[in-house]
């Protein structure tokens, strides 16, 4: 599992981030989850516009260019409802609402580094 980073700060945003990269964990993204847990995240990639629809609670979204820079977030993103699409996108991070989107900012470069699993 990685950690995500944000390399302005150097501060560890997220302990767990989940991959999502294959057709199927693309579309399932957080759908019909109850929760996700704390300090935890769900990175979807190629990924340019996400949904929340079948969703039971709100998240943050961070929109992430080829050169892993920040360039669109939604905080606190409601079951229900649709993203715009960013075309510079290249993948999204998912994480609880109002905790993510709190620790970077537009412009920030973003860096996934492997846990070491203890």
């Amino acid at each position: 599992m990685d950690k995500l980073i944000n390399l302005e700060t150097n501060e560890i945003i997220l302990q767990q981030l989940i991959q999502a990269d294959h057709f199927l964990s693309r579309l399932r993204g957080l759908m019909w989850k109850k929760d996700l847990p704390e300090n935890t995240g769900l990175m979807i990639h190629p990924c340019n516009s996400v949904h929340c629809f079948f969703m039971e609670f709100p998240i943050d979204v961070v929109f992430v260019d080829k050169n892993h820079q920040v360039v669109h977030i939604i905080s606190n993103m409601r079951p229900g409802s649709l993203s715009p699409i960013i075309r510079k996108a290249k993948y999204v991070v998912e994480s609880n609402a109002n905790t993510v989107s709190k620790q970077v900012r537009i412009g920030d470069r973003l860096s996934m580094e492997k846990s070491n699993g203890l």
